[in-house]
């Protein structure tokens, strides 16, 4: 209890109060980025510390130069190698459409859109009056370039604020690789000051926690894209490189791999291989989708040392109240609660 009659004190605790909520506000916009490269700095500190650091003489600046750099390269390349492959295939597209636009759409439409239950009659019926009107199909032209003009602002302006999140996720983290020793320290040695053992125990669930999120995310992508490719390539899909790499980036997002699959079957079928379709939707459902289904939560809860069941309340929890840092907020706070409703339960009730 604080004396009543102690003022001084009291406006030394307002004005820590005023300072914390002051560097709160100042760093909010920027705790996304914050927190992904403090998961990023956990996983990959023991191969700083272990194997970069002592390669280049202990020197700290230099060591997580080259350690962002190596970020840079393994975030960057694949992108590279995405639009490289995007604008070939983009040249293949126009290629393609610029026939369907100098002469107009062909009589009948595709099988795949007649065939289709209940709408399947008025698409072919729409399709007839506007493969018979070149008015027609260039007011149709003109109403489809408003939303793809949208479309593109809305991807440039995603992609440009990715950018700039990246860039500040590099900058934050090169400062925690170089300062990497003094902020472990300070993590411990605060934690024990406020709460002992207890305090150690929670930073080191915290960090395993992290690095099997990590494990089971990276681990399940490469695993989704490299089967998802062998199946593209059966199925003899145009671009299964690219699309592979598309699902290993995209199975980050939950529904993210059937859209790829889904999309190239559903271009199978259009293209009258109706069984190569149906082969990549069960390839798609019982392979793809179930390394994410069952692979992830196993890889997760193995690397973490925690149950299966958290894991999975914890990604899916986290990421509807926290976005995407979710994936890593939400199973560590429900290891920790774990952590401590067990050492209570273990307590012996005094006498």
């Amino acid at each position: 209890m604080l004396p009543d009659n102690d003022p001084k004190r009291l406006a030394q605790i307002a004005l820590i109060a005023l300072l914390i909520i002051g560097c709160v506000a100042v760093l909010l916009p920027m705790i996304g980025a914050i927190l992904f490269a403090f998961v990023l700095w956990i996983c990959t500190w023991p191969l700083y510390s272990e194997e970069l650091l002592p390669r280049v003489g202990g020197r700290h600046s230099l060591g997580a130069a080259l350690m962002t750099t190596l970020l840079v390269l393994v975030m960057l390349m694949p992108m590279i190698f995405l639009v490289g492959n995007l604008a070939s295939n983009v040249d293949n597209l126009v290629d393609e459409i610029r026939p369907v636009i100098e002469r107009g759409l062909p009589a009948e439409p595709p099988r795949l859109l007649s065939s289709l239950p209940v709408v399947g009659s008025e698409i072919k019926t729409s399709w007839h009056q506007i493969a018979g009107s070149k008015k027609e199909f260039n007011s149709l032209l003109k109403q489809l370039v408003e939303p793809a003009q949208r479309l593109a602002l809305a991807t440039g302006k995603v992609a440009g604020n990715g950018l700039l999140q990246l860039a500040l996720v590099l900058f934050v983290i090169f400062f925690m690789y170089r300062d990497g020793k003094a902020l472990s320290s300070a993590l411990y040695t605060g934690a024990r000051k406020l709460g002992g053992e207890l305090g150690e125990e929670i930073v080191r669930r915290t960090r395993d926690t992290v690095m099997g999120v990590m494990l089971g995310i990276v681990g399940t992508a490469a695993a989704q894209g490299a089967v998802a490719m062998i199946g593209f390539l059966i199925a003899g899909v145009p671009a299964a490189v690219l699309l592979g790499f598309a699902t290993f980036f995209l199975s980050m997002v939950p529904i993210g791999p059937p859209l790829i699959w889904g999309s190239a079957a559903a271009w199978l079928y259009a293209n009258e291989h109706t069984g190569w379709a149906i082969f990549l939707v069960l390839y798609g459902v019982f392979i793809i989708s179930s390394i994410d289904n069952f692979v992830k939560p196993v890889l997760m809860a193995r690397g973490a040392g925690i149950s299966i069941l958290l894991i999975a309340l914890g990604v899916l929890g986290g990421v509807l109240v926290f976005g995407f840092i979710g994936i890593f907020l939400g199973p560590v706070l429900l290891a920790l609660g774990h952590m401590l409703l067990g050492r209570w339960a273990r307590e012996e009730t005094p006498a």
